[in-house]
């Protein structure tokens, strides 16, 4: 007997702004039966706070299994435990400059490194604007290194009509290109 078990997806959550892309990820990812593995910044927890009013029990309700940046022995920490692919969302400029650069000080940077190693889908889901020089070459050297730097812009091609319309087409894009069984991005049809 075969036994089928759920894709497991890692979620980061880092002090950039958009923490509403991350818990639409996590709500849409149960909906899919998506086993998912949180782990947030200190940042990350104070910008969800600040956002959605979330405090961090709240927040880890939304995943199969949370962990502190600081637990570098957790399993999402090692190639050996298997996912399917991880999402930072939202992903600072910093969090970026660190996997750019294999600074893995802290779990979600460890296991970015973990995914990339492993040549699993990483997801970047960066937040900043303008974009200076630094962040650019992070971002050329994440995508060298086989991450994708998806940067959540809306489609307004699709007339939404609420922020939680974008944000999700944003998460059903992500899903979608990750190769979740269920994802259901709106797609162009044309004039």
């Amino acid at each position: 007997m075969t036994i089928i078990r759920s894709p497991r997806l890692v979620v980061g959550i880092t002090g950039a702004t958009g923490a509403l892309y991350a818990v639409k990820l996590l709500q849409r990812a149960a909906e899919l039966d998506v086993e998912t593995h949180l782990v947030v910044t200190p940042a990350g927890l104070l910008n969800v706070h600040h956002e959605l009013g979330l405090d961090r029990k709240a927040l880890e309700a939304l995943a199969f299994q949370a962990y502190s940046p600081g637990d570098v022995g957790a399993c999402i920490a090692s190639g050996s435990f298997d996912t399917a692919a991880m999402v930072v969302a939202p992903c600072s400029m910093k969090t970026l400059a660190a996997i750019a650069h294999g600074f893995s000080d802290n779990l979600l940077t460890r296991a970015a490194d973990v995914t990339l190693k492993e040549r699993r889908r990483l997801v970047l889901m960066v937040r900043e604007t303008p974009f200076n020089l630094a962040h650019l070459r992070n971002m050329t050297a994440v995508t060298e290194m086989g991450g994708i730097v998806f940067p959540p812009l809306p489609a307004f091609y699709l007339k939404p009509s609420s922020i939680d319309e974008l944000v999700a087409e944003g998460v059903e894009r992500v899903l979608a290109l990750l190769g979740l069984k269920g994802a259901e991005p709106q797609s162009w049809q044309g004039l």
